[in-house]
């Protein structure tokens, strides 16, 4: 026979063993334990990788993606978006004549990546991009850098202003190339910071940039060879280190770009981008094993993808969104202003996940004049189980669902109507106080 007593003392122990059980599970909070589940295991051999789509910058993978490590030569990825710049804001030309010096034959040395480049040769800024941006030349990148920015010291600064800027918060970069200051003896610039070091998902922030910025790039990423010194004694072929480009061994359908990296400190890194079915994506892996490991990680990463993201018409341009039709105007000859979107809004979602968003309006006050089309309000994006989406930086967050603008002009009120309604605004606000007063005696 089971005493009371005994039934009680079973009762509190099967009581305690279901709480420990569960335990775990209610300290995480709701949101995180809904990403984790969210995580697909794709059983990468890497350090940390990353996988975006290119125009939101939403997550749709990511592993250890906030530790730094050495990037090797993706660090020439800051070097090619401070040339376009520098291009655009032609403080230099593409048909510009750079000669070689002392330090670019150092790096032109045989046994690194180089096109060989020999003291007082010349070639034009063009000619350099190129050897960097398909054949990883460390000679050409470094002359580059001392043709934007001085000195490879000062380029430097550069680098790391715009690194900042972008938000890439686990970076530091000690040299345009992403040689190893311990190689470079002499030549070596200056660094209060140690060597070269980024993280996956900053590394995502700066290709994203890069491709969104300045998507003529892929133009020449995506070249499978080229000769250098073309119709010279010495001309040679540079054969693109980035394997998924078209015709080479590890070649994958839509891949463009973007950059490798190797060091011994390094391993095997590499951030690709490809582009099917109008989705893109960049992805990021650091630390593969071997030459060839990382374009097979990289492949899982695009595989997964593609094979669960599609771009999705959310919102049509024109159009209201709930909660959000009117603007508050102030100083304006109407105190509202109505409010629609500001563009289309095509955003990467999951299969299956297509009717599962709900746009959120954030609207903010405007003061007039009020043009038409102008941004007075964003569209959050609410998800799958009322959670939002996670992106690489808050500005893509802010700027992935689209704008709310202006429907109509609103122009200043004149002094006159502007007193007028403050006038009236006085008056039924001491009413409504004496009102309230009047009530509140009885």
């Amino acid at each position: 026979m089971i005493t009371r007593g005994k039934k009680l003392t079973e009762t509190f122990f099967i009581a305690v063993a279901f709480l420990l059980a569960f335990l775990p599970v209610m300290l995480v909070p709701s949101g995180q334990a809904w990403a984790q589940t969210a995580t697909p295991a794709l059983n990468l051999n890497v350090k940390s990788a990353i996988l975006v789509e290119a125009k939101t910058g939403k997550i749709l993978y990511k592993y250890n993606e906030n530790q730094p490590f050495a990037p090797a030569s993706m660090t020439k990825m800051m070097t090619e978006y401070l040339l376009h710049e520098a291009i655009k804001n032609k403080k230099v030309t593409w048909d510009q004549k750079v000669t070689a010096d002392e330090y670019a034959a150092f790096l032109g040395k045989p046994g690194g990546s180089s096109v060989l480049l020999a003291l007082g040769e010349q070639h034009t800024v063009r000619e350099l991009y190129e050897a960097m941006a398909i054949y990883s030349a460390n000679d050409a990148t470094y002359l580059i850098a001392k043709t934007v920015g001085g000195s490879e010291a000062d380029f430097v600064k550069m680098m790391n202003k715009k690194a900042k800027e972008f938000g890439m918060t686990q970076t530091y970069f000690a040299t345009a190339t992403g040689f190893p200051l311990k190689d470079l003896g002499q030549f070596a610039p200056p660094s209060d910071r140690g060597d070269n070091v980024m993280s996956a998902r900053d590394a995502a922030i700066l290709a994203k940039e890069l491709v969104t910025t300045y998507p003529e790039l892929l133009e020449t990423t995506k070249i499978p060879h080229k000769m250098f010194r073309q119709g010279t004694p010495h001309p040679l072929k540079m054969d693109n280190w980035n394997w998924m480009v078209p015709t080479l061994v590890k070649q994958y359908p839509g891949a463009d770009g973007l950059k490798t990296g190797h060091t011994d400190d390094a391993g095997y890194c590499f951030t690709g981008t490809a582009e099917r079915n109008g989705i893109r994506v960049i992805s990021v892996v650091m630390g593969t094993n071997s030459f060839l490991s990382r374009f097979t990680e990289t492949a899982k990463l695009f595989d997964y993808g593609f094979s669960n993201y599609k771009m999705v018409p959310l919102l049509a341009k024109g159009n209201p969104v709930p909660g959000g039709e009117k603007a508050t105007v102030s100083k304006g000859t109407d105190k509202e202003v109505e409010l629609v979107t500001g563009q289309d809004l095509v955003y990467p979602v999951r299969n299956g996940e297509e009717k599962a968003y709900k746009p959120k309006a954030v609207v903010k006050e405007a003061t007039a004049p009020i043009k038409q089309g102008q941004a007075l309000g964003t569209v959050k994006l609410v998800g799958a189980n009322g959670q939002a989406d996670e992106f690489l930086r808050p500005v893509d967050e802010q700027k992935a669902g689209g704008t709310l603008v202006a429907k109509n002009d609103v122009d200043e009120a004149g002094w006159l109507r502007l007193t007028f309604r403050a006038i009236i605004g006085f008056i039924g606000g001491l009413f409504g106080s004496l009102g309230g007063m009047i009530k509140g005696l009885f």
